[in-house]
């Protein structure tokens, strides 16, 4: 997609941003920031300078991506999923540690999700709406709670 297709209310500063990936209105991509081919980044979604998203993944509206977090190919996120890098969050933190998040392949994150920083979400997981992710969740398995814990392992 050409820069000049991106709508006028999005603010896409990267220059790195995939063949056919749509990105919707009000959206935020800044610079330093990576998104693959063939994504739809859909309205009210902020992606930090750091973050890398895969191809062909969907974002949908009120999502934030912040820098450290890492979204594999063939991913959908719900809408208002919240990622975050520091686990100990407080204002002008000179001992900021970034932890990497990672989503591998094939995810499936629901709605109003947030999934706190340092996980790695395996391949082909699907994680419940309204869920908070505390640790690692293993490939292939359903989670959903708060905490969200393992319910069902898939093949």
């Amino acid at each position: 997609m050409d820069r000049l297709d991106f709508p006028r209310t999005s603010i896409v500063r990267s220059s790195s941003i995939g063949k056919n990936t749509r990105i919707h209105n009000f959206v935020h991509i800044m610079e330093g920031a990576k998104v693959g081919s063939d994504c739809n980044i859909c309205d009210f979604v902020f992606i930090e300078s750091g973050a890398t998203i895969g191809d062909r993944v969907t974002v949908k509206n009120m999502v934030q991506i912040w820098n450290g977090v890492i979204i594999g190919n063939d991913v959908f996120i719900g809408p208002s999923v919240v990622f975050t890098n520091d686990k100990y969050p407080k204002s002008r933190n000179s001992e900021f540690e970034l932890l990497e998040t990672v989503v591998e392949d094939g995810v499936s994150i629901g709605a109003n999700s947030t999934i706190l920083p340092g996980i790695r979400i395996g391949q082909g997981a699907i994680i419940g709406a309204g869920s908070v992710v505390t640790k690692d969740v293993a490939s292939f398995s359903l989670v959903f709670g708060n905490p969200a814990i393992a319910r069902i392992e898939l093949d």
